[in-house]
């Protein structure tokens, strides 16, 4: 027991207390400057008239409903070409992983020079086949689709180490067997390298639905000037509950909208492990 006080410790001050003041800040009418009083539920009832907090809603979940398919549809892609024994694998490798390491801000930086709508590398890319120039982040369009570039960019490379490790997993005698069968590649793949996949493709699917829920740092360094620009198509909810507790100091709102997506994130993670055990058990019964 000595030996776990240095981590009770600072369980207690670094995890349970804070969690304890969000908690009951959200109950409260706070502002960061003067002390906090207790208004019940209005915190709640408040955002739940609050248009501006149903957009980030909204906002979140479509970068969250394109971004989780996005970081595992092209990540395994590309880890199946790169299995391929050849010599340029090891570069091919190491060029893709390469973003991974960069830190998000830098890479948002370097990508707010990419898609400068007048001296960027992607409109000058778009300008050699006659195509007019974009504005990625200052047109709502495209402005959400410019922030899924950004992070699939970097994710890419994590998402395809994890799934080439997976695949250097499955036994080479399942794919022979497959073979002596008659199965088609495309049957290969689905009948044997998916449910091989499968508990890193749930590992993957939670994470990532993780991230984009609390999907923040590139969103808030591409917008700093003006957070949600272009016309709020960018307020994301890790955003707008920046602005409300920083911006607005209504603390209080604040921490209702930490303590929403806390139950939220608790609640979406039990319904994908719930749905991941009922898989696993009727796959039993099938076999």
């Amino acid at each position: 027991m000595v030996f776990l006080t240095p981590w009770l410790v600072g369980l207690a001050g670094l995890v349970m207390l804070p969690v304890g003041l969000v908690i009951y800040w959200s109950f409260t009418n706070f502002n960061l400057i003067e002390a906090p009083s207790w208004v019940g539920l209005h915190n709640y009832f408040s955002l739940a008239h609050d248009g501006d907090f149903w957009l980030s809603v909204r906002n979140t979940i479509y970068i969250t409903v394109i971004g989780v398919p996005l970081g595992i549809i092209l990540p395994l892609g590309v880890a199946l070409l790169l299995q391929r024994k050849t010599r340029a694998v090891a570069i091919y490798r190491t060029a893709i992983f390469l973003p991974a390491i960069l830190p998000p801000v830098a890479g948002a930086l370097v990508w707010i020079w990419i898609l400068n709508p007048d001296y960027g590398l992607l409109n000058a890319g778009l300008h050699l086949f006659h195509i007019p120039p974009i504005g990625w982040l200052s047109n709502p369009t495209y402005a959400k689709i410019s922030l899924l570039m950004i992070v699939t960019w970097g994710a890419v490379g994590t998402n395809m180490v994890i799934f080439m490790a997976a695949l250097n997993e499955i036994p080479d005698e399942l794919y022979e067997a497959a073979v002596l069968d008659g199965a088609t590649p495309r049957q290969r793949f689905r009948n044997v390298t998916l449910p091989m996949l499968g508990p890193v493709l749930f590992y993957t699917v939670v994470v990532g639905t993780v991230f984009f829920l609390q999907f923040f740092e590139q969103a808030f360094v591409v917008t700093a000037n003006q957070l949600g620009a272009p016309a709020n198509s960018t307020l994301f909810y890790s955003i707008y509950l920046y602005e409300n507790a920083f911006d607005f100091l209504k603390t209080g709102t604040a921490a209702a909208m930490a303590v929403i997506m806390f139950v939220a994130t608790i609640a979406i993670t039990g319904i994908f492990f719930a749905v991941q055990r009922r898989f696993v058990y009727y796959a039993g019964d099938r076999r």
